[in-house]
């Protein structure tokens, strides 16, 4: 694996690192095998709507990954630009046509939009059904029942690491550190749907270091450079870093990898896991649409 970091050598301790890249590279070859099943059986190809509000460069860059990850997937895009300065009521309107669009599989609005929209309300504008990024309160609600629906992929990305490392979840205290409706709080129920005991925590929680101490497995979600201190991980944790800030997450990786038992990578841990759960989840919708279940694709 190609990545910025390397594990440092402790007398005590080396943490393994969590092959995200490997893993979505693994579930993506399975999601193009199965994209070309669909596009076999109905003669249509999955389709994936972007939306993206004005030209901040790094969603601009993000979009333009997700295309091209897209084209390898054997998955179709229609990508849709407005300016900066499109409403809300404006982007309603356009996502509300993408989610009756029966060429259109699913959707993802590149977020963050522009801070005068209301991006509640745009999320709310995708079908349940093509919601493939897992934005919406629907999806919010399936993951809290534990009931079929889309996840929040970065969410999802973290749970299918979890799995194919085997870490068994059961009764671990699971530490969240962010609370954003799509990656904190999400996060946080799937754990709780695997049986870990989970505190979420924040930027603003009182003396967060020592609750940090207590995880067995923690999630660094909080958007904060290197925010996270080695000295705080307990020895033996699991640690999944889903921030990113050029090359460095949320946690500080060489004081962490010192003491963890298995950590991710910044880069190539939980980002290409966002992306190819999104893929999969856009052919899971186009097959769901075909009256498909994933089983019968392959």
């Amino acid at each position: 694996m190609t990545t910025a970091q390397t594990v440092p050598q402790d007398q005590d301790r080396t943490a393994r690192l969590m092959d995200g890249a490997g893993l979505a590279r693994r579930i993506s070859e399975r999601t193009a095998l199965q994209a070309a099943e669909l596009t076999r059986r109905t003669g249509t190809a999955p389709c994936l709507a972007t939306v993206l509000v004005g030209e901040d460069p790094a969603s601009v860059t993000y979009v333009r990954m997700k295309q091209n990850r897209c084209a390898k997937a054997g998955i179709t895009s229609r990508h849709v630009e407005l300016p900066a300065s499109t409403t809300t009521e404006e982007l309603v309107t356009t996502l509300t046509a993408l989610s009756v669009d029966p060429e259109v599989s699913g959707i993802l609005l590149q977020h963050p939009v522009p801070h005068h929209i209301d991006e509640r309300a745009a999320f709310e504008a995708i079908a349940p059904g093509k919601d493939v990024d897992g934005v919406t309160m629907h999806s919010f609600a399936a993951m809290g029942f534990g009931l079929p629906g889309f996840v929040s992929c970065t969410p999802g990305g973290i749970m299918r690491l979890l799995a194919e490392y085997d870490v068994d979840l059961t009764g671990k205290h699971a530490v969240v550190v962010g609370r954003s409706a799509i990656l904190g709080k999400p996060a946080g129920l799937l754990l709780l749907g695997q049986n870990a005991t989970v505190t979420y925590c924040h930027s603003r929680t009182e003396d967060l270091p020592s609750i940090v101490r207590q995880a067995d497995v923690l999630v660094a979600a909080v958007g904060k450079a290197e925010f996270i201190r080695g000295e705080d991980i307990k020895p033996g944790a699991v640690v999944l870093d889903a921030g990113y800030s050029g090359n460095v997450g949320d946690v500080h990786f060489e004081s962490a990898a010192a003491r963890a038992s298995l950590i991710t990578p910044v880069p190539g841990g939980v980002g290409p896991m966002t992306i190819a759960v999104l893929l999969e989840q856009t052919v899971w919708a186009a097959g769901a649409h075909a009256g498909l279940d994933p089983a019968d694709l392959g």
